[in-house]
């Protein structure tokens, strides 16, 4: 359990308000988007095939989880160890990179705090770069322990997560919801590979108790914000949802990605603008024009952000592809309809871009590059499983092995899914 104070703090009070409010939004949500119709869900799931009833639509949980399955399955990380063990390339180098990282550091000392307060770029910085940190190494060690078996990386991942566990009460200030996203992103992967491959953890119920209490409100509620956001804070919600066993958070979070991504990727298909988010307040061509940071000529593959940077626009791709992933591994393939081909298009623009000069339609000709290491698990999905040709991703790609860490919530894809079969 959490240490508390022994009287109720005001974070306490709006915590356990939020989280009573999540309930009974959560059901009265389920109940109207059942009965809805015309929802990017609803389009995403005819068109995958799925046959669901407008009583089940929004039903995206499995009947029983598996686990592992945030993100990595057993079966990926048997890949990964053989391939580690044999001196295989690119993995070999990926994981050397992995292991000379901060993160890996077996002398690391975690930085919990009781209130993590992140302003706008984390200004003020009170906790955000350690509880982000301190999360990625977590996910490090437990990557580190499956491929080498060495128990002393899995204590490492357990003694960072418990030492905020047993602290840790709330986000505050305005970056509240983004820290909460990609902090919840990396502690959900740690948590799932430590409880489901490693297990002697006392702590796992705890650690449970802060993603419940203290992530999930946080986030479960989407964001208007930029669409990297809202991504982000998906991605942690699915994953925290898997680890907790909780179909009710899953469907939710995953029938607001759902909706999220059409808003940030852009299919001719769309017509001649793109897709907003329900209550998004968008209601004009222009106000859509100024949220695309001024692009007003859609083509397949231009995102929200685009014309903003490719760093942040590469934060959305790498939540898409890591909620798809989870998906599959979960038993429901996002890639095989419209939410792959977003990401596809998504990311063969970007590399495209990346590496040439953009067209005068695009962004006045002028990008503000920086992509990062997001490509790894979407191109290997759409390229390699799905045989789609993606010349400029995979350029990218390649020349950017090993991809590691961002240092946010993005960490080691070239270790987990460079021409990943399973």
């Amino acid at each position: 359990m959490f240490n508390r104070p022994a009287s109720v703090a005001p974070s306490t009070v709006r915590r356990r308000w939020r989280l009573g409010l999540f309930a009974l939004v959560s059901a009265l949500l389920v109940g109207l988007l059942q009965v809805s119709t015309g929802t990017a869900a609803e389009a995403d799931r005819a068109e995958r095939g799925a046959g669901a009833t407008a009583d089940d639509v929004h039903q995206f949980a499995p009947a029983s989880f598996t686990h592992p399955g945030v993100l990595v399955s057993e079966s990926q990380l048997d890949f990964v160890r053989a391939r580690v063990q044999a001196g295989e390339q690119p993995w070999a180098n990926a994981f050397q990179q992995m292991m000379a990282s901060p993160f890996a550091d077996q002398s690391r000392t975690p930085k919990p705090r009781a209130v993590v307060e992140c302003g706008s770029y984390s200004n003020p910085n009170n906790g955000c770069t350690d509880e982000r940190e301190d999360a990625i190494a977590a996910y490090t060690n437990a990557l580190a322990w499956y491929v080498t078996e060495d128990a002393q990386y899995a204590r490492k991942a357990i003694q960072l997560m418990d030492a905020w566990s047993g602290v840790i009460q709330d986000h505050t200030n305005s970056n509240a919801p983004l820290q909460t996203g990609w902090a919840g992103a990396s502690w959900a992967r740690a948590a799932e590979l430590i409880k489901h491959t490693y297990g002697d953890w006392p702590g796992a119920g705890a650690f449970g108790n802060m993603l419940r209490d203290v992530y999930l409100p946080e986030i479960i509620g989407g964001s208007h914000s930029n669409g990297n956001w809202e991504l982000t804070m998906m991605e942690a919600a699915v994953g925290i949802a898997v680890f907790l066993d909780d179909p009710g958070a899953y469907d939710q979070a995953m029938g607001r990605f759902l909706n999220r991504v059409p808003a940030f990727i852009y299919l001719e298909s769309d017509g001649d603008l793109p897709r907003t988010v329900p209550g998004s307040g968008l209601n004009t061509p222009q106000q859509i024009i100024n949220y695309w940071h001024g692009q007003s000529t859609f083509v397949n593959g231009v995102t929200q952000e685009t014309c903003r940077d490719f760093t942040h626009t590469g934060y959305g791709l790498a939540s898409i592809a890591n909620v798809a992933e989870t998906s599959r591994i979960q038993g429901d393939d996002l890639y095989t309809g419209h939410i792959g081909e977003r990401l596809r298009h998504g990311l063969g623009l970007q590399a495209t871009y990346e590496r040439t000069q953009p067209p005068g339609w695009l962004c006045g000709g002028s990008v503000q590059r920086g992509l990062g290491p997001v490509t790894e698990v979407g191109f290997n999905a759409m390229g390699n499983r799905l045989g789609h040709a993606m010349t400029n991703t995979q350029a990218y790609t390649e020349s950017t092995r090993p991809q590691g860490s961002n240092w946010l919530f993005v960490a080691w894809g070239t270790l987990t899914h460079a021409n990943q079969p399973n």
